[in-house]
């Protein structure tokens, strides 16, 4: 890299500093590019690091941990007094993500790349401009935009001062109560923190179901647990406005049953989030967003200009950290001359509520809609004596199959730590396994992975530690 009065050169730019950006940085250094990382923020790590992912996860563990001391009881252990100290549980949460970040930025640095920070604009074919005061500018040969997403705001709320999940997860406070906008699963899961350190929870969704998309069978476990866990759940209800009180935020909901008003302290907004498309200059580049506002990409993550890449929540697909970081490798691959290809079948999702949910390849749901033959095969975990072990027999894991040819095409877990279980039937499914091959992988015992193996077996008709299907009796 060459710095000129207050201009930069190099092979590769990168745009924003989170799971794709940073990893597609140091991918693309360690191919001997020379690259900038341009990170608007002080930190990096983007909002997974930051503000959602790992913040999220720190206080949901932190909450299981309490949730196990109280339910010990039932296997003749007492803890008693378990109190929550807010304040530490704030430090400890903001170390864990400071540690972090300061190790993604000590990554970078040891690879040789450039962290300019400010707000990376493109102004030109090859040129990226800067809005720190420091650097004016940077010429590239490749660009690599990585800028994320925010949260949607919710309309009926103009310009009050609601919780997002950024407001959320800083923990300056717990609520005595708190309604929570939006049952999709960052809802769920700031929901369950907030019900967890003491929050009476009110939930109100749009939709007739939680987690729209999910399976019904699912979805209807987490359902009874936000039952016990939250004050209300108030699905099919639509938000049509929110006003200050004394007491906080009366939100106004309307429903099949008429309207409605619902009071709390506080009110969490989670009804999704947007690409950062807008004011990016992609009109220099000659790349439009799609109506809502996603950058369309080939299947090596380049735009309409082909030296210009985009990744992570820029692009269509699921919002998630680590389809980000595939393409990010992808995307710094293609950009420093190597053929790749983002070419996976399947990309896992996890909820992690109480319990977890975890998703990879096609769904019941998905696979009707597409007239896909599959035939489904479940093992509810309370056959699972690891599972019964742990105090946690609740949920099941199902496998949709081929019925020719046995391939495994899906796989939809609610149990307790589903998100370990999940990568097992993606590898399954990337290599094109079917369920003999599942069912004949030894799994060390007693484990919740078993489950794995255990489903495999009811999906070819000879479980051990079920009945079979009447059909193979």
């Amino acid at each position: 890299m060459v710095m000129g009065s207050l201009r930069m050169e190099a092979d590769v730019v990168v745009v924003g500093g989170g799971p794709g950006g940073y990893v597609a940085a140091i991918r693309a250094a360690d191919l001997g590019r020379q690259v900038i990382l341009v990170e608007e923020r002080d930190r990096l790590g983007g909002v997974c690091l930051l503000e959602g992912c790992i913040p999220s996860k720190a206080l949901i563990n932190a909450v299981e941990v309490a949730r196990s001391a109280r339910e010990a009881k039932r296997w003749g252990m007492s803890f008693e007094g378990v109190k929550t100290d807010v304040g530490r549980l704030r430090s400890w949460t903001g170390e864990v993500v400071s540690g972090l970040s300061k190790g993604v930025a000590g990554l970078l640095e040891r690879r040789g790349v450039e962290v300019v920070h400010g707000r990376g604009r493109l102004d030109g074919r090859r040129s990226l401009a800067v809005g720190n005061g420091e650097v004016s500018g940077i010429d590239f040969r490749r660009c690599i935009l990585a800028t994320g997403s925010s949260a949607v705001r919710l309309p009926a709320a103009g310009d009050l001062p609601l919780w997002s999940s950024r407001e959320a997860l800083d923990l300056t406070e717990v609520p005595e109560r708190l309604i929570v906008i939006g049952g999709g699963y960052i809802g769920l899961e700031l929901g369950m923190v907030y019900a967890g350190l003491g929050s009476k929870v009110v939930l109100l969704e749009a939709s007739p179901t939680l987690l729209a998309g999910v399976d019904d069978d699912i979805v209807k476990v987490v359902a009874r647990a936000c039952d016990e866990a939250f004050d209300a759940v108030h699905v099919g209800t639509r938000v049509v406005g929110v006003e200050q009180t004394r007491a906080g935020y009366g939100v106004t909901v309307e429903s099949a049953s008429g309207r409605a008003k619902h009071e709390a302290s506080r009110v969490l907004v989670a009804i999704g989030r947007r690409p950062n498309s807008d004011g990016i200059g992609l009109e220099h580049v000659g790349v439009t967003p799609n109506e809502r506002g996603f950058i369309e990409v080939d299947s090596r993550r380049r735009t309409s200009d082909p030296d210009v890449f985009a990744i992570g929540d820029l692009t269509p697909g699921p919002m998630l950290a680590h389809k980000a970081s595939r393409e990010g490798k992808v995307a710094a691959e293609v950009a420093s001359g190597r053929d790749a290809e983002f070419d996976n079948r399947t990309i896992p999702a996890v909820v992690f509520a109480d319990p977890e949910i975890a998703l990879t390849g096609l769904s019941e749901r998905d696979a009707a809609a597409q007239g896909v033959p599959h035939k489904v095969s479940r093992f509810p975990m309370t056959a699972l004596g690891r599972a019964r072990t742990m105090g946690r027999q609740e949920g099941f894991i199902k496998v949709l199959s081929d019925p020719e040819t046995d391939l495994v095409l899906g796989v939809g877990i609610v149990a307790a730590h589903a998100s370990e279980l999940i990568a097992e039937a993606t590898l399954g499914i990337e290599m094109g396994a079917t369920v003999e091959d599942l069912a004949a992988t030894i799994h060390p015992h007693p484990t919740l992975s078993e489950a794995n193996m255990e489903v495999a077996e009811v999906a070819e008709g000879l479980p051990v530690h079920v009945n079979p299907p009447r059909a193979a009796r």
